[in-house]
């Protein structure tokens, strides 16, 4: 029998081989049908279902695990981005383009929907080893999961751009389906009763009691959406086409973007107590940061509309500032 320690320890594993692999498709699947002819919008419609079913699968994922526990969740998870994954092997530059499209959005639809329940059942795996009663301590090792899942991020967008330069498409996604596998075995050896709750929760538990923690859900919402319109899609396309970069140089920078990301989220604890701020977030704290953030993109958007010399330089930097302020507000957010 696993203490619960180590069943933190395997989630967590499985966790992190997933994050990797779901870094590396994002880029993949960018550079592969930007590379067939597909438009920046047709691209950003292949990630719609992601997202959409993402946000559907959060919404309902804490339920899932209550009843059915954090092994089913995270089983369910890790099972159907394989799925996703190899429903992308077989896809050719001879399927019409409307097929493709289609066809794509339903696989990532699929690992939208398994993203969302590796992640829930991960933190999830947290509170059950903590338990209740010490929100600070529930905070850092929070930040630090989270912090740890986008560094790895970072690191499955560099692996992207290695894997499809080395392996082509087909290959890449083959090759990352396998490892995931064996990241499937290994969750096996956790109990079934992992965070599942004695009493059922009813279906009307997905929305909190709080209307707080419900209006912060929906800005949550605002606040990764907003990183995902430039990120997933118009970053990649504008560094490759825009600027000439190679497929691995991109993957390189959108890495470390991440992995800086993760680390200072990871830290965001620490930082606060070094200003003072030794108590969890609350209001006022998501108020200001979410103020801060948005005022970077709309420098970003005011230098380039005065036509600055170097666009690339003003995206670039500005990108790595909003990187840093983003971190925060999701590690007070995750909190």
């Amino acid at each position: 029998m696993l203490s619960p320690l180590q069943q933190y320890g395997v989630v967590t594993a499985n966790y992190w081989a997933f994050t990797l692999s779901d870094g590396a498709l994002r880029l993949l699947v960018v550079f592969h049908f930007h590379q067939l002819g597909y438009s920046s919008l047709e691209i950003a419609l292949l990630f719609l279902f992601y997202e959409l079913f993402g946000i559907v699968t959060n919404l309902a994922g804490g339920w899932l695990a209550a009843r059915f526990g954090l092994r089913f969740t995270l089983w369910s998870g890790t099972l159907l981005q394989i799925t996703a994954l190899l429903m992308l092997v077989p896809v050719a530059t001879s399927w019409p383009k409307a097929l493709s499209v289609a066809y794509v959005m339903a696989a990532q639809a699929l690992s939208g929907i398994a993203k969302d329940l590796n992640k829930m059942s991960a933190k999830g795996a947290i509170k059950a080893v903590l338990g209740g009663g010490d929100d600070n301590r529930l905070f850092r090792w929070v930040a630090i999961l989270t912090g740890s899942k986008n560094a790895l991020k970072g690191v499955g967008f560099f692996l992207g751009g290695v894997l499809l330069a080395a392996f082509g498409f087909n290959g890449a996604v083959g090759a990352m389906a396998a490892g995931l596998c064996l990241a499937f075995l290994l969750s096996l050896v956790l109990p079934a009763d992992l965070g599942r709750m004695k009493a059922r929760p009813g279906f009307s538990s997905l929305f909190s009691r709080s209307a707080g923690i419900n209006v912060l859900s929906l800005a949550r919402f605002f606040l990764f959406g907003a990183r995902d319109v430039w990120f997933v899609v118009a970053l990649p396309v504008f560094l490759e086409a825009n600027l000439g970069w190679r497929f691995w140089e991109v993957g390189a920078f959108l890495g470390l973007w991440v992995i800086g990301y993760g680390v200072v989220q990871a830290c965001t604890p620490a930082l606060r107590r070094s200003w003072g701020q030794g108590g969890p977030p609350g209001p006022r704290a998501v108020s200001f940061w979410a103020a801060v953030l948005s005022s970077i993109p709309a420098l970003i958007a005011l230098a380039l509309a005065r036509q600055v010399s170097q666009p690339g330089l003003a995206v670039i930097v500005g990108l790595a500032v909003f990187g840093l302020v983003f971190a925060i507000n999701s590690a007070i957010h995750s909190a």
